[in-house]
């Protein structure tokens, strides 16, 4: 099983590192975050090495925010483009299809 995590990280990978470095933490977010935290979430941009993440409320903000040393160390292994910091916002869900 170990080894076909391993497969798996490695063609995740390789496939974020064929997108616009600009575009790869974006869609790596959903991938390092996991599938829970991914329905609730957004990335919303990433500039001057910084992902901003859209959240429903100040406590998911605050449960990220103690996660995201973790978040930053997976994403980075995705990544061209070092990612620096992982910036939580609370946002309105704007007909984006997210339960958040």
């Amino acid at each position: 099983m170990e080894h076909a995590a391993s497969a798996l990280e490695k063609i995740v990978a390789q496939s974020l590192r064929q997108v616009s470095p600009m575009q790869a933490p974006l869609m790596a977010w959903p991938v390092v975050c996991g599938s829970a935290v991914a329905e609730r979430t957004l990335a919303l941009s990433f500039a001057d090495g910084i992902l901003r993440v859209g959240v429903a409320d100040m406590g998911w903000k605050s449960e990220l925010q103690s996660l995201a040393p973790r978040y930053l160390a997976a994403i980075n292994r995705y990544t061209v483009e070092p990612v620096r910091r992982i910036e939580f916002v609370v946002t309105q869900p704007e007909n984006s299809g997210k339960n958040f």
